[in-house]
């Protein structure tokens, strides 16, 4: 392509070389080798020509085209329908102006239209979400309520999180056809894991490969779609606040672990979906007074108190159980405590 607007500068240069010696009357008329010149005149238009016009025409289109794509769609729309109402207004009082006589006449409408076009995109880009708000109080238009954010066939879409992906039991998750929807990982989510496993520390490293193999893992799956989205977040630099503003542009649904991301995505009206909170949730209950048969592997905090672990993962406090280390026991649930942690039982053994 660029090969071709090469030569056709190439054969403009020499036609405005050959036009201009044409038009100034006496530009090469009584020099010796008037020929020669003239040749070496267009030569010089032509590499001009050959030079110069892919920076008239490809360079600027290339620019404009990437930074369309760099656009959301609500940029987008915006933008065209800014670019729209400032020419509407730019006609409008470019009318009488040009009533004007002389060359303001002329110009005056060209440069209010100019002007207003250009200035109402940029307005309407920077204020779009006030204007959506404003269209929605109208009731023009209708944002999606807190869990909705569909796809065309109304499955939910759901932002993923780079701990998410780290933790791995979201592929787990997916395996089950527990998640119902697309789970949508956006590409600078992607490129953190990918930072992460180039760390030079070996923990950091293996973290991040374990969460490519996830990603990869997932989206082998053909139960829930995995889809990578370049969506992007124009002036905002962290992570945890670009997957807010995607979330609440997409589907108002993220999943994490991170604890400050889900306290913020819920001040900002995101849905969050936490495996944290969804391990917890699946865990059996316990009431106080049930039995359970438990192995002391160790001291717990207080004095003479014992700790073991049930199948998922809970602690169990067994008062008087340090004497009971590396002993399989029969205990009574006594009291469940629930934390940030996650659930905790404390029990005594149970008396024959």
């Amino acid at each position: 392509m660029i090969r071709t607007i090469r030569v056709l500068g190439a054969a403009l240069g020499a036609f405005i070389g050959l036009g201009l010696a044409a038009t100034v009357t006496g530009l090469f008329a009584g020099v010796e080798y008037a020929g020669f010149i003239l040749a070496a005149w267009t030569i010089a238009w032509m590499i001009v020509g050959f030079a110069v016009l892919p920076y008239l025409t490809i360079v600027p289109a290339g620019w404009l085209i990437r930074r369309v794509q760099e656009l959301s769609t609500a940029e987008f729309v915006a933008a065209v329908l800014g670019l729209f109402v400032g020419l509407l207004l730019g006609l409008l009082l470019g009318l009488p102006l040009a009533q004007i006589e002389g060359p303001l006449g002329t110009w005056l409408p060209l440069g209010i239209s100019l002007f207003l076009g250009l200035g109402m995109m940029g307005l309407t880009v920077a204020k779009r979400f006030d204007l959506i708000a404003a269209a929605e109080g109208a009731g023009l238009v209708r944002r999606p309520k807190e869990g909705e954010g569909t796809d065309g066939d109304g499955a939910p879409r759901i932002v993923v999180d780079t701990s998410v992906l780290i933790d791995g039991r979201i592929a787990e998750i997916v395996e089950s056809g527990f998640i119902y929807g697309t789970l949508v990982v956006p590409r600078f989510v992607l490129e953190e894991l990918q930072h992460i496993a180039d760390s030079s520390d070996t923990l950091r490293r293996n973290r991040g490969r374990r969460g490519l193999e996830i990603l990869n893992r997932m989206q082998r799956d053909p139960r829930t779609p995995v889809e990578v989205v370049d969506d992007d977040a124009p002036g905002v630099a962290e992570v945890d606040a670009k997957l807010v503003e995607l979330a609440k542009r997409r589907s108002r649904v993220v999943m994490t672990n991170d604890f400050n991301l889900n306290r913020v995505a819920e001040l900002q009206g995101v849905r969050v979906m936490n495996i944290n909170s969804l391990a917890n949730a699946v865990k059996p209950a316990v009431l106080p007074g049930e039995e359970l048969h438990v192995r002391v592997i160790q001291e717990g905090k207080e004095a003479g108190q014992g700790v073991g672990f049930l199948d998922d993962g809970t602690m169990i406090v067994v008062e008087g159980g340090a004497r009971l280390i590396d002993r399989d026991v029969d205990v009574s649930v006594t009291r469940v405590l629930q934390t940030v942690a996650g659930r905790m039982i404390f029990a005594q053994p149970r008396v024959d």
